[in-house]
């Protein structure tokens, strides 16, 4: 395929994965309006998120199924159309419970996008050059959430509603769903070498993926690391605006900074060194990313210690931190790439999403809830209403740096499996070996 070709297709899946990061984020951020209208708790703001991430979850299993047998640029022409049709809805929302099936609109949308777009990134690109084609791709998610807090905050400012924030993400998708259908639809295989290129296809089920051990972590890993940023980018803005008393477009412009600029950059960088670090083994990305993280968790908690009032000394300490988490991506989502074989890899990243979204749902939800218990707590203690919400959630948020210690040790053990995955791949492509080899530790 011409090079012209690739940089449209990667250009377009940038654009199609930065609507859906931002259509996304929306709720998050004009959070705060929708709860004061509503009169919603944490909780019950947690539970928007929750219902878009189990709806994501399931469906994405079978859109993974799809994408490894269909036209991938049907769906992902169709997803996002559909996404985006739901998120203008979202804006005509009469209650809670119609935005709560509004959202799981919105997440059946946006599930057609990670395993049709990753398929066809691993099909574009060889190996050596996949950790960055994957990063340029996963720029959506910092650029698409950073751009949704700061247009979203503007437009609730501006309009002092939160609808109309719904309706001007709606549109740019519905466009770019329809440029989707003009994608390139390279055969499965067709980036690598000859011999592997031309093996027959595994059409192993979805469970035996997770016989895969590297597979198995990098899934534990994906729960861990996503139920931070899902935290961050759901209770980030009210964070700011209770805590440390910004208002809703300073609190949109922040958060854009530390996720568009922060996330970008540690995207690039986890695309870039990923590859460097992989010429010396497969294994050594995980490693790579593991020691990053472990960087971030000590960065993240000192953020946490500025006073209340103290934004700047806050967002000057979680910046790194952020920029940190964001290496995660590209590094992992290439590693996947090396322990699946082509025919697989779509669904293997819907198993993935399958998984951990269920993990995180659970884990965000229970974050809300602890955010409203440590605020009814001080309340108890005669706290101001204002305060104890609060003080609830910078208490709740105490759990990021602890989960980013665990998730340091997650990589580190999936990092141990990842060569000889790697290798029982290639053998399994040669059909010298079963679907769900058991790789030694190493």
């Amino acid at each position: 395929m011409s090079r012209g070709r690739q940089a449209f297709a990667l250009a377009l899946l940038f654009g199609l994965n930065f609507m859906n990061f931002y259509d996304r984020q929306v709720v998050g951020a004009v959070g705060e309006r929708i709860k004061l209208d509503w009169r919603l708790s944490d909780g019950q703001l947690g539970a928007l998120n929750m219902a878009f991430i189990l709806l994501y979850a399931v469906v994405g299993l079978a859109f993974g199924r799809w994408a490894d047998r269909g036209r991938r640029r049907v769906i992902l022409g169709t997803g996002a159309i559909l996404w985006s049709a739901f998120t203008a809805l979202s804006g005509v929302a009469w209650s809670f419970g119609a935005l709560f099936l509004f959202r799981i609109g919105v997440g059946v949308g946006e599930a057609s996008c990670a395993p049709a777009a990753n398929s066809l990134l691993g099909d574009l690109f060889p190996s050596g050059q996949r950790g960055r084609a994957i990063s340029l791709f996963m720029l959506g998610l910092p650029l698409g959430g950073g751009a949704s807090f700061l247009v979203s905050g503007a437009v609730a400012q501006l309009t002092g509603g939160w609808r109309p924030a719904l309706f001007v993400a709606a549109l740019p998708g519905l466009l770019l769903g329809a440029l989707a259908f003009l994608l390139p639809e390279p055969a499965r295989g067709a980036a690598e070498p000859r011999t592997v290129a031309a093996a027959p296809l595994s059409r192993a089920g979805a469970l035996e993926l997770l016989r895969i051990p590297t597979l198995r972590w990098i899934i534990v890993s994906g729960a861990l690391l996503n139920l931070i940023l899902y935290a961050l980018t759901a209770f980030l803005a009210s964070f700011l605006i209770r805590y440390h008393g910004l208002d809703i477009a300073e609190a949109g412009r922040a958060i854009a900074v530390l996720i568009g600029v922060g996330g970008s950059v540690g995207m690039l960088a986890g695309g870039w060194l990923g590859d460097r670090v992989a010429r010396h083994g497969v294994e050594q990305r995980l490693r790579f990313v593991a020691a990053t993280l472990l960087i971030a968790a000590p960065a993240a908690w000192l953020a946490l210690q500025q006073p209340r009032g103290a934004a700047a000394g806050f967002l000057a300490l979680f910046l790194p931190a952020n920029l940190l988490f964001y290496t995660y991506y590209s590094s992992v989502y290439a590693t996947i790439q090396e322990v699946v074989e082509p025919g697989r890899r779509a669904t293997a990243m819907a198993v993935y999403f399958l998984v951990f979204y269920f993990a995180t749902a659970a884990g965000l939800y229970g974050f809300g809830r602890l955010s409203d218990l440590l605020a009814s707590r001080g309340t108890a203690l005669g706290l101001t209403p204002a305060d104890a919400a609060a003080q609830g959630i910078h208490g709740a948020l105490y759990s990021v740096p602890i989960i980013c210690l665990l998730l340091t040790l997650v990589l580190w053990a999936g990092s141990r499996t990842a060569r000889a995955d790697q290798a029982a791949m290639q053998a399994r492509l040669a059909g010298a070996a079963p679907v769900g080899h058991e790789a030694p530790a190493r």
